[in-house]
């Protein structure tokens, strides 16, 4: 098999996987996946995803048709570097290979800038087009005209607040801190019209490649405003020369007034994803930026 035929018969890679047609080396993929290099008969390589059989139960309804819809959609904008989709079924996605690289400043600041750029492609509507997901987790996209903030609140904050209570992840108390900055998420300020986001920028999901560039995978792609990938990909650690990807960033596009004390209200929602997810191991980080967002909630409106 060879990318050609590959591209023109996509459904019948899983055959040639089952039968060992084809050169497969485990690679890193993430906390979800399996995924694998996939080296053809014509010297090509393609990165593949798989639901792996340790997840105990079957591949969630349209997780790998999502990620693909995702992947087309920030690559239609042009900007920042996106793998191309190869293949995309119900039990796996492929894309192209992008042979990796090591960080550098100048990568950073045009990555900023082309961060910008996929942004500014915006979106019709709130949410998009196609069913979400965010690692594992449902995540609802239904298009929605806004606000933002009430947006934001009923479809990125509660519903992973409610699933981390149910789990046992946050109690009564940290709950109800959580839900005193949803009551006041109109007084943050920052409502712009929607941008065309990543929705799960944080750091890992940045590719620093060979050709010193920064590519995006793994997304949760939707409209939503552009702070919410900002203030995700300071999460963790922060990635290599962040302060260069914000100055390239703002150099292409300024941000609102405030914007420094929006960052927690918007970390929050990848952080309950997070108890969601893994449980009390992130309970701390849930509540210190709710914490620190209801501290700069008076702050975030100085000036906007």
């Amino acid at each position: 098999m060879d990318l050609a035929y590959l591209r023109a018969h996509p459904e019948h890679l899983p055959t040639f996987l089952t039968h060992q047609r084809i050169r497969e080396t485990p690679v890193a993929g993430g906390d979800s996946c399996a995924a694998s290099r996939l080296t053809l008969d014509d010297g090509h390589s393609v990165f593949a995803k798989t639901w792996p059989e340790r997840a105990g139960r079957p591949v969630p309804e349209g997780f790998f048709d999502t990620e693909a819809a995702g992947l087309r959609w920030l690559r239609e904008a042009g900007a920042v570097a996106v793998p191309e989709v190869v293949v995309a079924l119900p039990e796996l996605l492929a894309l192209d290979w992008v042979d990796p690289g090591e960080p550098t400043p100048d990568a950073a600041e045009r990555f900023g800038r082309e961060l910008a750029g996929t942004h500014r492609a915006g979106a019709d509507r709130f949410g998009a087009a196609w069913p979400g997901f965010i690692g594992t987790l449902g995540q609802d996209n239904t298009p929605d005209d806004g606000p933002w903030p009430d947006w934001f609140a009923r479809r990125r904050l509660l519903p992973y607040l409610r699933m981390s209570v149910d789990g046992g992840a946050l109690d009564g108390p940290d709950a109800t801190l959580v839900e005193q900055v949803v009551a006041r998420v109109g007084e943050f300020g920052g409502d712009e019209p929607p941008a065309r986001l990543h929705g799960d920028l944080w750091p890992g999901n940045l590719l620093w490649g060979a050709d010193d560039r920064v590519w995006l995978v793994d997304p949760a792609a939707h409209g939503g405003n552009r702070e919410t990938d900002l203030a995700q990909l300071a999460l963790f650690g922060g990635p290599p020369h962040l302060d260069r990807i914000m100055a390239g960033y703002r150099e292409a596009w300024p941000l609102a007034d405030g914007w420094p004390e929006r960052v927690p209200l918007h970390q929050l929602h990848l952080l309950l994803v997070h108890t969601a997810l893994f449980g009390g191991a992130y309970r701390d980080a849930v509540v210190g930026a709710a914490r620190a967002a209801l501290r700069g909630v008076g702050r975030a409106t100085v000036d906007g």
